[in-house]
Order: C-alpha cells, then structure tokens, then sequence
C-alpha cells in the first residue's frame, strides 16, 4: 500500500513540476504585445506603397545551366563563409512540357559518392587563374555536402539545391561552375 502511494506522490509531484515549469516558459516566452512599434506604421503611411530595398533587388540568377530535355541549373549564389566553405546556391527548373527525371550522372564517378544516392556530388568549381579544381565536400561517412535525394521534376516546377566546396583564396572572384550532363558557366563568388 505504502509503495502505490509513493508512486503516486511522485507522479504528482512531476506532473506538479512539469506544468509549473511550463507555465514559466510560456510567461516568459511571451512579449508585450499591448506595444507594439509605431514606426512601421507612420513609415508605410509617409512613405505610400513605394517599393522598399529589397524589393527593388533583381532576382537574375548568376548563371544559368542548360542541361537535357528543357533542364535547368540556376545559379541564385556562391557566397563563401568564415569557416573556408564556399556555398553555391541554386535551383532547378524544369522548362519542358513533361516530368523529367533528375540525371543520375550528376553525382559523378566517385566510388565514395556513388554509394550514397542521387546528389550533385560531381560538380567542381574552376579557378583558371590559379590552375585549381575545387571539387564538393565530403563529411565524415563520405557523403557529399550537397541536396541528395534528387528524383523527378515536374514541369514548370523548381526545386532548391546546394552545393558546399572548400573556399579560393579570396583574391579569386570568378570561378566556372561544372557539372556532369550541363553546360558549364562562369559565376562571381561573393563575400
């Protein structure tokens, strides 16, 4: 008898805990929201619908890569970060009137790539002025640090990828993009 109340008290008791400690987080969590800045507002009214910074930015991709059957690579940006990564962003686009299927040859001929599926695993950056091939990164387990997975595409639709390769020294600012079964191109690094 003893133990089932024990066991009871202490469900009680972390049960006690568990809403107590929610109940914090949620009063915590939760802002202010009788204040609220006025200055989104008076700075829409001052300003009328003109179109704001970002707005106004074109969203012409780097580069485009035609690939088979109306397949498109669009490069959006390669932008190299503080840890020595250079991140290509892009997107495919399918132009064709059907559903075509991702090339499996973009993830090149690697034994170590080929054994984790569809990627874009075979893509190197060029540096002509500095004679150098940059080729994707691999973790640990040998996988590329790319999109993987890549199937079909319907037309008309795009599907965001990426693609992670070791940095050129920042004097490099123009690199050509290559990748099995496209055409290649030229795209500024930035950053």
């Amino acid at each position: 008898m003893s133990m089932r109340f024990t066991g009871r008290a202490r469900r009680g008791m972390f049960a006690l805990t568990l809403a107590v400690g929610l109940a914090l987080g949620t009063v915590g969590c939760s802002g202010d929201d009788d204040k609220k800045p006025d200055t989104s507002a008076s700075a829409s009214r001052d300003r009328g619908s003109a179109p704001s910074a970002q707005e106004g930015k074109s969203t012409a991709p780097l580069a485009e890569l035609k690939g088979r059957d109306g397949l498109l690579l669009q490069i959006t940006s390669a932008q190299r970060d503080g840890g020595g990564f250079l991140t290509v962003n892009a997107q495919f686009k399918n132009d064709g009137s059907g559903s075509l299927t991702i090339p499996a040859e973009l993830r090149g001929d690697e034994t170590e790539i080929l054994k984790h599926g569809t990627s874009l695993g075979g893509a190197t950056l060029v540096d002509s002025g500095g004679k150098k091939r940059y080729y994707v990164l691999r973790d640990t387990d040998g996988r590329p640090l790319t999109t993987t997975g890549l199937t079909t595409i319907e037309s008309g639709q795009t599907i965001p990828v990426f693609m992670q390769f070791p940095t050129p020294p920042s004097s490099t600012t123009d690199v050509t993009l290559q990748i099995p079964t496209f055409a290649s191109a030229p795209i500024k690094i930035s950053g």
